[in-house]
């Protein structure tokens, strides 16, 4: 035996060919505003990316002097450096040559004295009669014509210092008054001549005191 069914009505409507309607409206999308918004956003990209390169470019710049700068700064100091130990140098090549120069002077004055005694003695040993001639014509230039001059020397030149009055007379226009004495006190070249207004002493100690402080002189100035 088949079972009795109920029926009962549907909870919804039984039409499925209607549209659902939907509980709420959803809002409408604006695209045009979406477009300037995209656009805006794009445009200050591209300026931040603008500025971000013109300040990287500044900065390199900047930092490129600065280098320059520290470099020159740098240099300018080496150089200074460099100028202050050229001068320490040249001072101290300065100082030395002046004490080499002292040095060479002091050698070379010693040597020149050496040179006037060697020479000196070699004119008293070759010829010490000659000595005394010559100081015989100094004293001539400076007595008026006539006066006498008493000559002494060392016994052993008179024979030798009368000859060569008697050569000088012969060469004189002017009548000579020389007169030869011996004096065993003086040392051989040496002589003294006297006339009335003064006089001349022929002194080989002398001529080398005089050498020396004449050389001393100069050495001093030097």
């Amino acid at each position: 035996m088949i079972p009795a069914v109920e029926v009962k009505p549907f909870p919804f409507a039984r039409i499925f060919s209607e549209p659902l309607v939907a509980s709420s409206a959803e809002p409408a999308v604006d695209v045009g505003a979406l477009t300037t918004q995209i656009a805006t956003l794009e445009a200050e990209c591209e300026r931040m990316r603008t500025e971000h390169e013109a300040a990287l470019a500044a900065a390199c710049d900047e930092a490129f002097h600065r280098g320059l700068e520290q470099a020159r700064a740098e240099r300018e100091t080496a150089l200074l450096s460099a100028v202050d130990a050229l001068q320490a140098s040249v001072e101290s090549l300065e100082e030395g040559l002046s004490q080499i120069e002292v040095r060479l002077a002091a050698e070379a004055g010693e040597l020149a004295l050496a040179a006037a005694d060697v020479l000196a003695a070699r004119a008293l040993n070759i010829d010490p009669a000659g000595v005394i001639d010559q100081a015989i014509g100094r004293a001539l230039e400076q007595v008026r014509r006539g006066q006498p001059i008493r000559i002494r020397v060392h016994p052993d030149l008179v024979s030798e210092v009368e000859r060569l009055i008697a050569e000088r007379q012969a060469s004189e226009r002017r009548r000579l008054s020389l007169l030869v004495f011996a004096d065993g006190t003086l040392p051989l070249g040496d002589a003294s001549l006297q006339w009335d207004q003064g006089g001349l002493r022929l002194d080989a100690d002398a001529r080398r005191a005089a050498i020396r402080a004449e050389l001393d002189g100069v050495l001093t100035a030097a």
